[in-house]
């Protein structure tokens, strides 16, 4: 169950101010503005923070922990968008729709989360244009990862999807060639758009070629050179 509470990572807005380049751009006063809107729960891992289809009265920012951002589709399957990590602001598409979550976000470990009431964070945007320049800078570069992520998805043959999923997960999520995964294999197959069992037959195989290397949830990228060429050969 979560919990709400305060912690040190999520003192006031004025903090976040250093953590967040978008919020820096907020004067004092909007910043305490924000800050009377906002509260922080806990989250274990596995518990679901926003549910797809549900109403979207809060952004969410991460203060801990990592989480999947994914859709639900039929017969129960997911599709992993991408990894969420603390400092990003999240749930920006809901804002001036239809005011539901089109996506569901858990936790992938035990975490802890800020949630920003929508108004608030609007009233920010009305009242600060350079804010909402930064605001819509923003949501394009996340409109165009979606963009690549569906060539990947819809282009390229498993190999590459893998080659692709593990260059995001290193390069973007983990920035390091050396990683505890907190991904189950589950989530690896619902981040590239495959089968359980083709993720962990095509992971095998890399490992056996020496491309990677697992140890459980421990892997290493050995070649990143080679995992880029069949992420370009696809």
């Amino acid at each position: 169950m979560a919990k709400f509470s305060k912690s040190d990572n999520c003192k006031s807005c004025l903090d976040c101010n250093m953590r967040i380049p978008m919020l820096s751009i907020l004067s004092r006063p909007e910043l305490l503005e924000l800050n009377e809107s906002r509260f922080e729960v806990k989250f274990k891992a596995g518990e679901t923070i926003f549910k797809q289809g549900t109403s979207a009265t809060h952004l969410l920012i991460l203060t801990t922990g990592l989480a999947k951002l994914y859709v639900e589709g039929v017969q129960d399957k997911q599709l992993i968008i991408r990894i969420i990590k603390p400092w990003e602001i999240v749930g920006q598409a809901s804002l001036y729709f239809d005011n539901r979550h089109h996506y569901s976000i858990a936790a992938l470990d035990n975490t802890t989360a800020c949630f920003i009431e929508i108004n608030a964070f609007k009233k920010a945007i009305q009242t600060n244009p350079i804010f909402a320049e930064e605001f819509i800078k923003n949501c394009t570069r996340k409109g165009i990862f979606n963009f690549e992520k569906m060539v990947s998805l819809s282009q390229k043959q498993m190999h590459g999807r893998i080659a692709d999923g593990l260059i995001y997960l290193s390069s973007k999520v983990y920035e390091d060639l050396n990683f505890d995964l907190h991904l189950s294999r589950q989530d690896v197959a619902d981040l590239t758009g495959m089968s359980k069992d083709s993720a962990i037959r095509i992971l095998k195989e890399f490992h056996n070629e020496g491309i990677i290397e697992m140890d459980g949830r421990k892997l290493k990228i050995l070649n990143f050179t080679q995992l880029e060429r069949i992420s370009e050969t696809g």
